[in-house]
């Protein structure tokens, strides 16, 4: 086990091989490249009081809108004029990764969105008839077309998982939309192309589920299984965090969405090309195919014991930024789900970026 973990890596290290007790931040020499932007000092930003994760239980009451396909639903804190923070959510995960970190930026003065992607939680599609397609760029369109209907015209971007990588084709496909950029395990695009690539073993075992859901099988298996299925990856993904039935319950029902299978399945077969996208968003799938810089200043985040895929270097993707950027690991035994798990360290970088 000692060499698996040694050899952790992810398709997106593949791919950017190509192209050239409590929080601790780290920024290797090694992570300042030739012509990158050195990272900005943040000594006078706000410090955050000590928040202990579990802290909350429970948003305001969520809130509902037309957006695009949707109606999306939504969790809302901070002052209606304070500078926009919108906080997206992995799988299988849901806005209550965020629970402790919107209050900690509501009391800052911003004004926190917490959406639930489609197929998660109250959001629906307005039309039995639409396609439900998972491919990332339409939940990345999602987020624009909530933007639109809230009215806001930029905002700081943050996520992890598919939060993450919405994120990333957001600061993109529309830098104009996007403040600044706050992702979990950095660089997340990739392409059904680059994707067929095979990895080492050791490498392929990290997404088994992957695997499992391109069957038929795997289909009916997480239909019947979604709360179990769940629980285990969040085992995996983060196993030292040491959470209750209490937590997991909060989240569990967003699994009972109606579309939300067809979501997920769609989404993991989609992105090793077994899947097809809708052909409109054809020429933008060609464009992260070719995968793109981010000049949005970012701060990229990394749990010291993240158990799911993942760069095991940030340096792989260090590249890929081209902007005012950090890097910072966040140590304690953190695991995959980093807004849960260390909302302080999340909401601080929140607050940091937004002053590069």
């Amino acid at each position: 086990m000692k060499n698996a973990k040694a050899i952790r890596i992810s398709r997106r290290q593949f791919a950017l091989a190509g192209l050239g007790a409590g929080a601790s931040w780290l920024t290797p020499p090694a992570l300042l490249a030739k012509g990158v932007p050195p990272i900005p000092s943040t000594g006078d930003s706000t410090q955050l009081p000590t928040t202990k994760p579990g802290t909350n239980a429970s948003f305001r009451p969520l809130k509902q809108i037309d957006a695009g396909l949707l109606n999306v639903g939504y969790a809302e804190d901070g002052p209606a004029d304070g500078p926009p923070v919108i906080l997206l959510q992995g799988w299988p995960y849901d806005i209550y990764s965020y629970v402790d970190v919107a209050p900690l930026l509501a009391a800052e003065g911003y004004r926190v969105i917490v959406p639930y992607l489609r197929g998660y939680g109250t959001t629906r599609f307005l039309s039995n008839e639409t396609f439900r397609n998972g491919q990332p760029y339409v939940v990345a369109l999602d987020i624009v077309n909530l933007m639109d209907a809230l009215k806001i015209q930029k905002a700081i971007l943050a996520g992890f998982d598919w939060g993450g990588r919405t994120a990333d084709i957001m600061a993109i496909l529309w830098p104009e939309r996007c403040k600044a950029l706050v992702s979990v395990s950095g660089y997340l695009i990739s392409s059904p192309a680059g994707n067929k690539a095979p990895l080492p073993p050791t490498a392929e075992l990290q997404w088994w589920y992957q695997y499992y859901f391109a069957t038929e099988r795997g289909r009916a298996g997480y239909d019947k299984y979604r709360r179990d299925f769940a629980k285990l990856i969040w085992q995996i993904a983060s196993p030292k965090w040491s959470f209750d039935d209490a937590t997991f319950d909060r989240t569990a029902p967003s699994f009972d969405n109606p579309d939300h299978v067809a979501i997920v399945i769609h989404n993991y077969r989609f992105r090793i090309g077994l899947a097809d996208g809708e052909p409109q968003y054809d020429k933008f799938e060609k464009q992260l195919a070719l995968l793109p810089t981010i000049g949005v200043p970012t701060i990229t985040l990394e749990g010291d014991a993240n158990g799911a895929p993942h760069p095991a270097d940030p340096g792989a993707y260090r590249q890929k930024f081209t902007g005012k950027y950090a890097s910072r690991i966040v140590s304690g035994g953190v695991g995959h789900n980093l807004p849960q798990e260390a909302p302080q360290a999340f909401a601080q970088a929140v607050i940091d970026v937004d002053g590069f």
